[in-house]
């Protein structure tokens, strides 16, 4: 295990303990790193910056075991996707306005199997680009897709300097060991005047408020936390002029909705079965329930 340190202030040791550490470290496989499983509430120790109030897990496991997980994870989110395709292309669709859409160049960070990707090019974005940690995903993209995705982190390298219009990113700043690195990166492959999406979990988001530790949103994956306030800090403290922040709404099914709900496993047992034997779990419900976006510009 490694200590980390504040990402805005850099404060290290004037943290509060907000939750204790709730996993075995002899039982973390890549499953457990999987995205959008089932919640499980496995979660490192998190602790409270006294300072700024950035919430973030501490230790950690080092950074190149995280690195190995992400790489051998799997893709489990097929049916989510098709809803969070119609959900991101909407936040994406003001920034491309001023852009002449068949000399767009867009880059989506943690892509998964390009399913935003897919959506981007349909929408009129003339070059689309993702880089993706986990091999199975990539595997899942469209043939005419998996040319356009480097399987790896990203980091200095991975693409040249100044050669996007428009970065996106979907809940993978709060997966990232090195917040400040990583958007240093990100301002690096922007093109002057050039724009980066965002989207993050939401420490004052409704999940929080009403479930509290048994949130989703607490868990193993997510080392950096923000609220509105936070994520505006990290982005203006690496050079970005911050245009927006505002509450997502996203729309899914009553049965993903269900499932990741703090529920009694044998409770929650029962409503899953049920739903996913009727037409009730297929009715989609859009919720403010607890994500954030942001869009700076270079």
């Amino acid at each position: 295990m490694r200590s980390i340190h504040c990402a805005i202030c850099n404060n290290k040791e004037n943290t509060q303990e907000l939750y204790n550490a709730t996993f075995d470290i002899n039982k973390i496989t890549h499953k457990t790193f999987s995205a959008r499983r089932t919640p499980d509430r496995i979660h490192y120790r998190f602790v409270t910056c006294k300072r700024c109030s950035l919430i973030f897990s501490n230790p950690i496991l080092p950074q190149n075991k995280i690195e190995h997980l992400y790489a051998k994870s799997t893709f489990t989110y097929s049916i989510e996707s098709n809803y969070l395709k119609k959900t991101y292309g909407q936040y994406l669709m003001p920034l491309l306005k001023n852009y002449p859409l068949e000399k767009t160049k867009l880059l989506d960070i943690g892509c998964g199997n390009g399913f935003f990707l897919e959506e981007a090019k349909e929408r009129g974005v003339g070059s689309v680009f993702g880089i993706e940690p986990g091999i199975a995903s990539v595997k899942k993209a469209p043939k005419w897709l998996q040319n356009n995705i480097k399987i790896g982190i990203l980091q200095k390298g991975s693409f040249k300097d100044n050669s996007f219009d428009i970065i996106c990113c979907f809940h993978t700043l709060d997966h990232i060991v090195d917040p400040n690195s990583f958007l240093e990166t990100v301002y690096a492959f922007l093109k002057k005047g050039g724009k980066a999406l965002f989207i993050v979990h939401d420490t004052n988001g409704l999940s929080v408020k009403l479930f509290s530790e048994k949130s989703p949103i607490f868990d193993i994956e997510h080392i950096y936390l923000f609220n509105k306030k936070s994520l505006e800090a990290i982005f203006k403290k690496n050079k970005f002029r911050v245009i927006q922040t505002f509450s997502v709404k996203n729309t899914y099914p009553i049965l993903y909705w269900t499932r990741i709900l703090p529920l009694p496993n044998k409770m929650k047992a029962l409503l899953l079965s049920f739903l996913q034997n009727t037409k009730i779990g297929s009715i989609p419900i859009s919720l403010k329930a607890g994500n954030i976006g942001i869009v700076v510009q270079k």
